[in-house]
């Protein structure tokens, strides 16, 4: 038996985002904001569940998951694997999106209600801080026990939970293994099945139920995510060799000319023309864009 890796933007989405998992999520965010009777979650709805038929064609960012739960406050849940520029911004940007958008022009803002963005990471975010989880929100400065908790901004950082299946304690760490090692485990581990939910969850990510095309695609996206991860890493050694802006800029153009000819096959010279003069901010966004343009001309639109 072998699983979906869940760190992947199709199996994140068909685990915690398809009309299967509420209980899957009632388990999860019960968990990840360590929540207790009587204020535990006991229902959520799925705003815009996904089917999964296909996974040929979809885009290799991120993809989130909206919930609102029995009190109506909304969250957010979102699997991000790679450490992209200006990511925190993003999920700050959508956060207030959702808040913002859950009243019409005209009507009382007493009908906004909480919302909670929770965002796992594959990679280390807030180096100065020890714990996996870190919980944002707005407080006072001149004293911190005085918060507005009508937005939330929860991180969890996977390269930080460093447990083995023998020493998981309680269901959130529970949670982060199956999330960090699902895709390398052959079977279910006793210790995981013991969660009703997270053992739902192995069910969903279970291979045999993809066709071999499926499966195929899949594979392909996760080596395409670790070519992302090298050519990043790339652009960040090769800009602190050089040691000022200009070699970053350099190395940022190598890294989207190796993304590009690994999506869409050879760049023409055009594109790197237009790669060799772009400042860092231009090629910052062409960078996002290119995971949703379906050709290098509408990506350069």
């Amino acid at each position: 038996m072998r699983f979906l890796n869940p760190k992947t933007d199709f199996a994140f989405k068909k685990v915690f985002g398809s009309e299967e998992s509420s209980e899957i999520l009632v388990s999860f965010l019960n968990a990840i904001l360590t929540l207790q009777a009587p204020h535990m979650i006991t229902e959520v709805q799925i705003l815009d569940p996904y089917l999964a038929p296909k996974i040929k064609g979809m885009k290799d960012t991120f993809l989130d998951v909206r919930v609102r739960d029995q009190s109506r406050r909304d969250y957010i849940i979102e699997m991000q694997v790679l450490n992209v520029a200006g990511f925190e911004k993003r999920v700050l940007y959508n956060a207030c999106k959702v808040f913002a958008g859950q009243i019409k022009k005209g009507e009382e803002y007493h009908l906004l209600t909480n919302v909670v963005a929770i965002t796992i990471t594959d990679f280390i975010m807030f180096g100065e801080l020890r714990e996996t989880i870190n919980r944002f929100m707005l407080r006072a400065a001149a004293n911190s026990d005085i918060s507005l908790e009508d937005l939330e901004l929860v991180f969890a950082e996977l390269p930080k939970f460093t447990k083995g299946e023998d020493q998981l304690d309680g269901i959130v760490e529970k949670w982060f293994y199956f999330l960090k090692h699902a895709g390398d485990l052959e079977a279910v581990p006793k210790t995981l099945a013991e969660v009703p939910a997270i053992k739902k969850a192995f069910e969903i990510a279970n291979k045999a139920g993809l066709t071999p095309e499926e499966l195929d695609d899949q594979e392909r996206r996760e080596m395409f995510i670790q070519d992302q991860r090298g050519a990043i890493q790339f652009a960040e050694q090769k800009g602190r060799k050089a040691g000022h802006e200009e070699g970053f800029r350099e190395g940022r153009a190598a890294t989207l000319i190796q993304l590009l000819q690994h999506r869409f096959g050879s760049v023409p010279d055009w594109v790197q023309g237009k790669l060799a003069v772009a400042d860092l901010e231009t090629l910052e966004k062409l960078m996002q864009r290119m995971f949703d343009a379906p050709s290098l001309e509408t990506m350069f639109q």
